[in-house]
């Protein structure tokens, strides 16, 4: 009932894909808020959540695709050594255009977070199951923590010729209908011109 009332409450064609990402970072941000109301306030500890997101609206073949990656210390200590570590992007499938798959931090302070950033382009057009990475991290006492990150899920890449036909504003297509055009409507008006010249000249001469 509630999701029937919710279109006549806000007149907006939602796409199922904008929807299901919406719902998505509205489950990371519950569950970070969870996460933040779990930790006991007298335990002195890091402790680190992190996000991998899908920054594109469409996925293209041979187009860039960015990867956002992004660390909460949600404890009450900093975090040492941090390595971030993303092998979901296997080198027969992906090109790595800018950024690194593996990054590291010194350290990440209680209450902050950091992000990291990675452009690839898919090689080929299909669908993509883009699974976690790995996050690994040792506590103030000298623990070391192993964790994962969030994942996107399947992704539709789409055909970059497919695409661009659907998507994309076609400049050279109507610069070519422009230049297509153009004669046959300038030659007629050069006649229309040249025929009431005449006329006038004629009707100016008789008066």
């Amino acid at each position: 009932t509630t999701w029937r009332i919710l279109p006549l409450l806000f007149p907006v064609c939602v796409h199922e894909r904008e929807l299901e990402k919406a719902m998505g970072k509205l489950l990371g941000f519950l569950l970070l808020v969870l996460a933040l109301a779990c930790v006991p306030p007298s335990e002195a500890r890091a402790r680190l959540l992190a996000s991998k997101t899908l920054l594109n609206e469409y996925a293209v073949e041979l187009k860039d695709l960015t990867i956002r990656y992004s660390i909460y210390n949600v404890g009450t200590s900093p975090a040492q050594s941090v390595v971030l570590d993303d092998d979901s992007f296997p080198p027969e499938e992906f090109t790595v255009v800018r950024g690194l798959l593996s990054a590291s931090w010194e350290r990440i302070s209680q209450n902050s977070n950091v992000t990291h950033n990675v452009i690839l382009q898919v090689k080929e057009p299909g669908r993509y199951n883009i699974s976690w990475a790995r996050l690994s991290y040792t506590t103030d006492d000298g623990q070391e923590q192993v964790g994962y990150t969030s994942a996107p899920g399947e992704v539709m890449v789409n055909n970059y010729r497919e695409f661009s036909r659907n998507h994309e504003l076609h400049v050279m297509e109507w610069l070519a209908f422009v230049a297509m055009s153009t004669p046959t409507i300038v030659l007629p008006l050069l006649i229309w011109y040249r025929s009431y010249s005449k006329y006038e000249a004629l009707k100016t001469k008789k008066a």
